[in-house]
Protein backbone atom coordinates (compact mmCIF):
# COMPACT_ATOMS: atom_id res chain seq x y z
CA UNK A 1 0.00 0.00 0.00
CA UNK A 2 1.36 3.11 -0.95
CA UNK A 3 0.99 6.84 0.16
CA UNK A 4 -1.21 7.88 -2.12
CA UNK A 5 -4.02 4.77 -1.56
CA UNK A 6 -3.13 5.52 1.88
CA UNK A 7 -4.24 9.27 2.04
CA UNK A 8 -6.31 9.50 -1.37
CA UNK A 9 -8.45 6.75 -2.24
CA UNK A 10 -11.44 5.88 -1.02
CA UNK A 11 -14.30 3.45 -2.17
CA UNK A 12 -17.91 4.17 -3.07
CA UNK A 13 -18.89 1.49 -0.07
CA UNK A 14 -16.65 3.53 2.48
CA UNK A 15 -18.44 7.16 0.86
CA UNK A 16 -22.06 5.94 1.39
CA UNK A 17 -20.96 4.35 4.90
CA UNK A 18 -19.37 8.26 5.89
CA UNK A 19 -22.27 9.69 4.98
CA UNK A 20 -24.70 7.54 6.76
CA UNK A 21 -22.68 8.18 10.06
CA UNK A 22 -22.40 11.88 9.41
CA UNK A 23 -26.16 11.76 8.60
CA UNK A 24 -26.98 10.05 11.68
CA UNK A 25 -24.67 12.12 14.26
CA UNK A 26 -25.79 15.18 13.04
CA UNK A 27 -29.57 14.01 12.51
CA UNK A 28 -29.58 13.01 16.26
CA UNK A 29 -27.76 16.26 17.35
CA UNK A 30 -30.88 18.20 15.71
CA UNK A 31 -33.39 16.46 17.00
CA UNK A 32 -31.86 16.27 20.44
CA UNK A 33 -31.64 20.06 20.72
CA UNK A 34 -35.44 20.35 19.78
CA UNK A 35 -36.31 18.33 22.24
CA UNK A 36 -34.18 20.41 24.67
CA UNK A 37 -36.66 23.39 23.93
CA UNK A 38 -39.93 21.47 24.51
CA UNK A 39 -38.14 20.03 27.94
CA UNK A 40 -37.60 16.21 26.97
CA UNK A 41 -33.91 16.44 26.81
CA UNK A 42 -32.17 18.63 29.86
CA UNK A 43 -34.33 21.43 31.50
CA UNK A 44 -35.43 24.23 28.86
CA UNK A 45 -39.30 24.51 27.59
CA UNK A 46 -40.83 25.69 24.92
CA UNK A 47 -42.27 28.58 27.44
CA UNK A 48 -38.51 29.68 27.96
CA UNK A 49 -37.05 29.24 24.62
CA UNK A 50 -40.29 31.94 23.55
CA UNK A 51 -38.79 34.21 26.67
CA UNK A 52 -35.33 34.47 25.68
CA UNK A 53 -36.46 35.05 21.90
CA UNK A 54 -38.73 37.58 23.16
CA UNK A 55 -35.68 39.19 24.92
CA UNK A 56 -33.73 39.04 21.89
CA UNK A 57 -36.55 41.21 20.17
CA UNK A 58 -37.93 38.55 17.90
CA UNK A 59 -41.57 39.29 16.74
CA UNK A 60 -43.58 36.58 16.63
CA UNK A 61 -41.61 34.78 19.56
CA UNK A 62 -43.99 32.04 20.23
CA UNK A 63 -44.24 31.41 16.33
CA UNK A 64 -40.74 31.29 16.01
CA UNK A 65 -39.77 29.43 18.97
CA UNK A 66 -42.25 26.20 17.80
CA UNK A 67 -40.82 26.97 14.10
CA UNK A 68 -37.70 26.82 15.36
CA UNK A 69 -38.24 23.41 17.05
CA UNK A 70 -40.01 21.49 14.36
CA UNK A 71 -37.58 22.41 12.01
CA UNK A 72 -34.71 20.79 13.90
CA UNK A 73 -37.18 17.67 15.01
CA UNK A 74 -38.62 16.97 11.39
CA UNK A 75 -35.18 18.22 9.74
CA UNK A 76 -33.15 16.29 12.12
CA UNK A 77 -35.08 13.10 11.83
CA UNK A 78 -35.19 13.53 7.79
CA UNK A 79 -31.32 14.18 7.61
CA UNK A 80 -30.90 11.38 10.03
CA UNK A 81 -33.22 8.43 8.04
CA UNK A 82 -31.87 9.83 4.82
CA UNK A 83 -35.60 10.73 3.67
CA UNK A 84 -36.02 14.16 1.55
CA UNK A 85 -32.10 15.28 2.59
CA UNK A 86 -31.26 18.25 0.37
CA UNK A 87 -34.60 20.07 1.52
CA UNK A 88 -33.87 19.03 4.93
CA UNK A 89 -30.59 20.36 4.99
CA UNK A 90 -32.42 23.28 3.45
CA UNK A 91 -34.14 24.21 6.28
CA UNK A 92 -31.58 23.00 8.64
CA UNK A 93 -29.29 25.66 7.29
CA UNK A 94 -31.90 28.45 7.44
CA UNK A 95 -32.57 27.50 11.36
CA UNK A 96 -28.50 27.75 11.89
CA UNK A 97 -27.99 31.01 10.37
CA UNK A 98 -31.12 32.69 11.88
CA UNK A 99 -29.94 30.87 15.34
CA UNK A 100 -26.63 32.68 14.69
CA UNK A 101 -27.70 35.69 13.31
CA UNK A 102 -30.25 36.92 15.90
CA UNK A 103 -29.14 34.67 18.82
CA UNK A 104 -25.46 34.65 18.86
CA UNK A 105 -25.68 38.38 17.39
CA UNK A 106 -22.88 40.21 18.26
CA UNK A 107 -20.93 37.73 20.33
CA UNK A 108 -18.38 36.77 17.96
CA UNK A 109 -17.49 33.50 16.43
CA UNK A 110 -16.24 31.45 19.45
CA UNK A 111 -18.72 29.67 21.58
CA UNK A 112 -16.71 29.74 24.30
CA UNK A 113 -17.01 33.64 24.46
CA UNK A 114 -19.10 35.21 26.95
CA UNK A 115 -21.96 35.43 25.61
CA UNK A 116 -21.34 32.14 23.27
CA UNK A 117 -20.45 32.88 19.99
CA UNK A 118 -22.12 31.67 16.22
CA UNK A 119 -19.29 28.63 16.24
CA UNK A 120 -21.51 25.82 16.50
CA UNK A 121 -24.58 27.39 14.68
CA UNK A 122 -22.26 28.47 11.18
CA UNK A 123 -20.34 24.27 11.79
CA UNK A 124 -24.34 23.06 11.37
CA UNK A 125 -24.81 25.33 8.43
CA UNK A 126 -21.99 24.24 6.97
CA UNK A 127 -22.56 20.84 7.72
CA UNK A 128 -25.63 20.78 6.29
CA UNK A 129 -24.39 22.49 3.01
CA UNK A 130 -21.93 19.80 2.25
CA UNK A 131 -24.86 16.74 2.88
CA UNK A 132 -26.84 18.78 0.37
CA UNK A 133 -24.13 19.06 -1.80
CA UNK A 134 -23.64 15.19 -1.46
CA UNK A 135 -26.69 13.60 -1.48
CA UNK A 136 -27.69 11.24 1.37
CA UNK A 137 -26.01 8.27 0.22
CA UNK A 138 -26.80 4.62 -0.84
CA UNK A 139 -27.73 3.94 2.79
CA UNK A 140 -30.40 6.33 2.50
CA UNK A 141 -34.82 6.27 2.35
CA UNK A 142 -34.53 8.76 -0.65
CA UNK A 143 -31.90 5.88 -2.33
CA UNK A 144 -34.61 3.35 -1.43
CA UNK A 145 -37.36 5.41 -2.68
CA UNK A 146 -35.99 7.30 -5.41
CA UNK A 147 -32.37 5.69 -6.51
CA UNK A 148 -30.88 9.01 -5.78
CA UNK A 149 -27.84 10.07 -4.08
Amino acid sequence: MDLNTILLQTSPGIFDLALLIGRLAIGVCFVIHALGKVGVVGNGSLEGFTKWLESLGVPYAGVQARMAMLSELGGGICLAIGLLTRPACLVLMGTMIVAGVIGHRGAGYLITNDPPGAEYTINLAVICIVFAMLGPGRYSIDWLLFGIM
